[in-house]
């Protein structure tokens, strides 16, 4: 198969889609590797170590599109990559359509084939390809959040861990899955006063014994995110419904009720953000303050640690890039229920029931992972 790597062109998006390392996997079982000139030269990846494991240096990404059969990104498609789709060609990266209609009129126009790292799916129901960016975004988000509690970045001038004599900051983190434990992990190590809420009580048992009595953990409700919320100095949104846009868990008027300098970072915000006042930052901007309350919600946060991010990403997008490519793209969604999950969008219609029901668009599942 012909595979393509265009670099990414999202504002500060330094990952690439394959390393050197996975071009070198794909060449040795027989593949083609297209690799846009400088794809991978922010994180250090040169035009040289792809020539050296075989792969194809083409100089600009129309080059990659029209040379490829599988595009292989990190980021979404913007639109002026989704006009370079077409028909019989396949996509393999992170789509968050729920939150991005834009995009997805993008792909359904180029009647490409669309599959989404964040809908594939594991024996354990868990979702492979979307835990190691979860896990990232989860330990960033309290290094970011700490940050914009200093006074100069708008914050309550609050170190999270205290010091002798003076409390630590408390920490409310709104979700128990990969990013808010990994949150918590880090929220804990700094010393900070950490709660959890979760809807899932066999999830606040799992944690309780995780952490030995280190955090508090909480059943989430209207209550008690008022209660924690508004007690908070840094809040963590890192709730997913896979597919679907995320639920607004924290209002307005609650966030016009919080404490004056207290952060809220949006993990949730590639899938429309958990607060009402989320709006999607970029890493060149990354903060605004409403209510006096300071807003963290960059979509594309593992960036900013590119290189681990991007080796952690190609760790488990791989070995489906090798399925994909060493079986061609239906047969390979027929064989492997997990990675056909990840089909949202195939030939013009959406194939994801979360992602069409949160788009307000007709469900077409068809029988698609058996087309020639």
């Amino acid at each position: 198969m012909r595979i393509g790597v265009p670099k990414e062109i999202k504002n500060h998006e330094y990952r690439v889609g394959l390393t050197p390392g996975s071009v070198r996997e794909l060449v040795a079982a027989g593949h083609e590797v297209f690799v846009q000139t400088n794809a991978g030269a922010g994180i250090g990846y040169g035009n040289a170590d792809y020539r050296a494991v075989g792969g194809h240096i083409l100089s600009s990404a129309r080059e990659v599109f029209d040379q490829a059969n599988l595009i292989v990104k990190v980021k979404e498609p913007q639109l002026a990559e989704c006009a370079l789709l077409r028909p019989g060609q396949a996509l393999f990266a992170y789509l968050h359509l729920a939150a991005d209609p834009a995009q997805a009129n993008g792909l359904l126009s180029s009647g490409a084939t669309a599959i989404a790292y964040e809908t594939v799916t594991d024996d354990d129901d868990g979702l492979p390809l979307l835990r190691p960016m979860s896990e990232i975004a989860g330990r960033m988000s309290i290094q970011v959040g700490a940050h914009c509690l200093e006074k100069a970045q708008g914050g309550g001038g609050i170190l999270l861990g205290g010091v002798p004599g003076v409390p630590p900051g408390k920490v409310t983190i709104l979700g128990g899955g990969v990013a808010g434990t990994n949150a918590a992990k880090m929220a804990v190590g700094l010393a900070a006063h950490v709660t959890i809420l979760d809807r899932s009580t066999k999830r606040l048992q799992q944690l309780d014994d995780l952490f030995q009595g280190r955090i508090r953990t909480a059943y989430s409700t209207s209550e008690t995110i008022e209660q924690f919320v508004t007690e908070a100095d840094l809040v963590i949104g890192a709730v997913l419904i896979p597919g679907a846009a995320a639920p607004k868990l924290v209002s307005r008027d609650l966030i016009h009720g919080m404490k004056a300098g207290s952060v809220m970072v949006d993990i949730a915000i590639d899938q429309g953000g958990c607060f009402e006042t989320s709006r999607p930052t970029t890493h060149e901007e990354p903060t605004y303050i409403i209510d006096n309350i300071v807003h963290y919600c960059v979509t594309n946060m593992p960036s900013a640690v590119a290189r681990t991010s991007t080796q952690a990403l190609t760790n488990v997008t791989l070995p489906f890039v090798l399925e994909l490519a060493n079986k061609g793209i239906f047969p390979a969604l027929a064989d492997n229920t997990h990675l056909a999950n990840g089909l949202n969008v195939h030939a013009g219609s959406i194939t994801h029931r979360q992602v069409a029901k949160a788009l307000n668009k007709p469900f077409c599942p068809g029988n698609v992972t058996k087309a020639a």
